[in-house]
């Protein structure tokens, strides 16, 4: 869910689902992983997309918001076995 949670020892945020939610409930999660850590190391934030679905449209969106919004962003597709 969205409600108000701290996760200040979190470095890693996978998102599974991300065809739900609005473009400021992206900026939260975004914000809690990505505040700066005590000591220093970087976080991630990850959005698990399926190939040929409607998520792909989903995240496309996302991605023009968040590097809109200064986020760097990176696109990497997992090899298929």
């Amino acid at each position: 869910g969205n409600f108000a949670i701290d996760l200040p020892d979190a470095d890693v945020l996978i998102q599974v689902s991300g065809m739900f939610g609005s473009r400021q409930e992206e900026a939260q999660r975004l914000g809690r992983i990505l505040r700066p850590k005590s000591d220093g190391r970087t976080a991630r934030f990850f959005t698990l997309v399926s190939r040929d679905t409607r998520e792909e449209e989903f995240a496309h969106h996302r991605k023009l918001f968040l590097t809109e919004q200064g986020y760097s962003y990176r696109v990497v597709i997992a090899n298929e076995r």
